[in-house]
C-alpha cells in the first residue's frame, strides 16, 4: 500500500469536516480517510485516475466522490484546515512530483518551420 499522506493529528482535525459520520446509516462516510489518501496520492503522483492503486479503492468510485466533494467545497475546507500546519511539505505539489500531460506542452509550429525551410534565399 502506498505511504500515507495524512498524520493522525491532521486526520483528527479534519474528520469532523467531512460529510457523514461512521455512525450514520449507509456508506456515506465509509472510510473517508482512505478516500483522502487516494486523492492525495493522485495529486502527488500526477497519475491518471485509472492508475489508482487497488488498496486505495476503485478509481471510478473515488473519482465520482472527489468530483462531488469538489462541487460541495468539502475538499476546499479540508485543504484549508490542513494548510494551517506549520510545515505542510507533505501536501505540496510541484513540477518535480507531478508530471505534465503530454498535451500540456506548448505546440510546436512545424508548419511555419516547413514554410521557412522551403523558401529560397535570394
Amino acid at each position: 500500500m502506498p505511504r500515507t499522506a495524512l498524520r493522525n493529528d491532521q486526520w483528527n482535525r479534519i474528520k469532523d469536516l467531512l460529510p457523514g459520520k461512521s455512525s450514520d446509516r449507509g456508506v456515506t462516510a465509509k472510510d473517508n480517510r482512505k478516500f483522502l489518501e487516494a486523492v492525495l496520492w493522485i495529486a502527488r503522483t500526477g497519475a491518471p485516475w485509472r492508475d489508482l492503486s487497488e488498496p486505495l479503492g476503485n478509481w471510478h468510485r473515488v473519482y465520482v466522490r472527489y468530483n462531488r466533494w469538489c462541487h460541495k467545497e468539502t475538499l476546499g475546507n479540508v485543504f484549508d484546515e490542513c494548510s494551517k500546519d506549520k510545515d505542510p511539505e507533505h501536501l505540496m505539489i510541484d513540477d518535480s512530483i507531478a508530471r505534465a500531460h503530454q498535451y500540456g506542452a506548448p505546440k510546436k509550429h512545424l508548419n511555419m518551420m516547413k514554410r521557412l525551410a522551403s523558401q529560397e534565399v535570394v
